[in-house]
C-alpha cells in the first residue's frame, strides 16, 4: 500500500535505542534512561487539583475553542508581561496550541507549500526539520553547534539560496546542542528578517530551563519583532506539564489569525478542564518553573561532573534539560548510533544518538536530565566500568 508524506521519512533512530533498552529491561537489567526528554518531575499540585475539580463539572465536557478560552490566552499574555516585559493582545496575538509540535506543524501548513523554502538549524529537534517538509516545502539546513557561527552560516546560505527562503525556524536555548543566544543576537536576526522579508518562527521550549545566571531572551523582547516573528511558549518543561499538551503561539497578529483559521477546521481545542488548570498554573504557581529549574540544575552538575571524572570531557550547558556530549575520541569512529547501542548493552545507560537530530550530530550523543542525581551517579559508575578505553 502506498502512503503520502511518510514514505520519505527516514527510520526513527531513537526507536533502535528504545528497542535495545526494552530488551535489556525484559532480561532483568536495570537500564538508566537518559535518552528520551520526557520530564519526570510532577506537575504543580494546584493544577492537578484544579483539573480534577473542573473535570467533575459536566459543562466542561463539551467542545471548547480551538484558539483557547479567553482567560487562558489572557493568562499567557500576563505571563509574558511578567517575565519579559512584553505586552501581548490576548485576542489577536496569542493562540493556544495542543503542544508546540502540533502548533509548529500546522503553522508550516499556512506559511509554506510546494516551491517554498525554510531554513532550519542542523542538527535539530526532528519536527523543526520535518514540519516544513510535511507542508511540501524544501529545507535548507544551516550548521549550528559548538564550533559554528550560526548567523554567519545563515547569511552565507541566504546569498546562495534560490528561491529565497520564506521562513527561518529557530529554537534557543537549542535542543539538542544547548546553544544559547543573547538579546542583541536576536535583534540582529529581527533586523535581517525585516530587511529580507522573511518570517521567523522561534520555538522557546526552554525559556525557563537555564543555569549559572543565564536568562534566555524572548524574541518578542526585540522592538518590532511582531512585524516578522512568532514564538511558541509551552508549559511542558517550565511547569513540567508534558502530557497536558498546553502551549501557545504569540506574536504577529496576521500569522496568529492564519493559524487560528486553519485550526478552526482541524480541532475544537484542548479539553477545557486542562485549559482551566493551565490558567491556575500560570497565575497561581508562577514560581514553579524556578523549583523545576533547580532540580535540573542539580542534575546537570551531577552529570557533567561525573562525566569529567571518568575521563569524558564535556562543558556544562547554560540551558535546556540536556547535555550535548562529544563522543570520546577512542570511540568516535563508531558513530553515535553504534556508540549509544554500546552504552545500553554494556553500561545499561540509554542516550539519544546525535545522528537522530541530523547527519551533523553523528559525533555526539545527547543526555536528558530525566533521572535523579542518585541514578545519574549510578550511570557514571556503570559507564566507568564499560568504557574501558577512557
Amino acid at each position: 500500500m502506498e502512503f503520502r508524506r511518510i514514505n520519505a521519512l527516514p527510520p526513527y533512530v531513537f526507536t533502535i535505542i528504545d528497542s535495545l533498552k526494552m530488551a535489556a529491561r525484559r532480561a532483568g537489567d536495570d537500564v538508566i534512561d537518559l535518552g528520551f526528554g520526557n520530564p519526570d518531575i510532577p506537575s504543580p499540585d494546584i493544577a492537578v487539583e484544579k483539573l480534577a475539580e473542573a473535570a467533575r463539572n459536566s459543562r466542561n465536557h463539551r467542545y471548547s475553542a480551538s484558539r483557547g478560552i479567553p482567560k487562558l490566552r489572557a493568562a499567557a499574555a500576563a505571563l509574558y508581561l511578567r517575565k519579559w516585559g512584553v505586552e501581548l493582545d490576548p485576542d489577536k496575538e496569542v493562540i493556544n496550541v495542543i503542544g508546540a509540535k502540533e502548533g509548529l506543524t500546522h503553522l508550516m501548513w499556512v506559511l509554506l507549500g510546494p516551491g517554498d523554502t525554510a531554513m532550519v538549524p542542523t542538527p535539530s529537534y526532528p519536527i523543526h526539520i520535518y514540519a516544513p517538509l510535511f507542508a511540501g516545502a524544501d529545507v535548507r539546513r544551516i550548521p549550528l553547534g559548538p564550533d559554528e557561527d550560526f548567523f554567519a552560516n545563515l547569511l552565507e546560505d541566504w546569498e546562495n539560496a534560490w528561491p529565497r527562503p520564506r521562513v527561518i525556524v529557530l529554537s534557543f536555548p537549542h535542543n539538542p546542542t544547548t546553544t544559547c543566544v543573547d538579546l542583541p543576537w536576536l535583534e540582529r536576526l529581527v533586523a535581517f528578517a525585516k530587511e529580507h522579508d522573511v518570517i521567523l518562527v522561534h520555538d522557546f521550549a526552554y525559556s525557563d530551563t537555564a543555569f549559572d545566571g543565564y536568562q534566555p531572551p524572548s524574541i518578542m523582547q526585540v522592538p518590532g519583532a511582531k512585524d516578522v516573528a512568532v514564538e511558541f511558549y509551552t508549559l511542558t518543561k517550565s511547569f513540567s506539564m508534558a502530557g497536558w499538551r498546553v502551549a501557545f503561539m504569540v506574536g504577529n497578529p496576521e500569522i496568529v489569525a492564519a493559524l487560528g483559521k486553519l485550526k478552526s477546521y482541524l480541532d475544537y481545542g484542548t479539553f477545557q478542564p486542562v485549559q482551566i488548570a493551565a490558567i491556575v498554573a500560570m497565575n497561581e504557581a508562577s514560581d514553579y518553573p524556578k523549583e523545576v529549574n533547580e532540580i535540573y540544575w542539580g542534575r546537570r552538575d551531577a552529570l557533567c561532573d561525573g562525566l569529567n571524572r571518568i575521563g569524558w570531557e564535556i562543558e556544562r550547558p547554560k540551558a535546556t534539560m540536556f547535555a550535548w556530549a562529544p563522543i570520546p575520541e577512542p570511540y568516535r569512529e563508531m558513530g553515535s548510533l553504534a556508540f549509544s547501542s554500546l552504552l545500553v548493552q554494556e553500561a545499561k545507560v540509554a542516550t539519544s544518538p546525535g545522528v537522530g537530530f541530523g547527519p551533523t550530530g553523528d559525533g555526539f550523543v545527547r543526555f536528558a536530565l530525566i533521572e535523579n542525581e542518585q541514578r545519574i551517579g549510578q550511570a557514571m559508575r556503570n559507564m566507568r566500568k564499560a568504557l574501558t578505553k577512557l
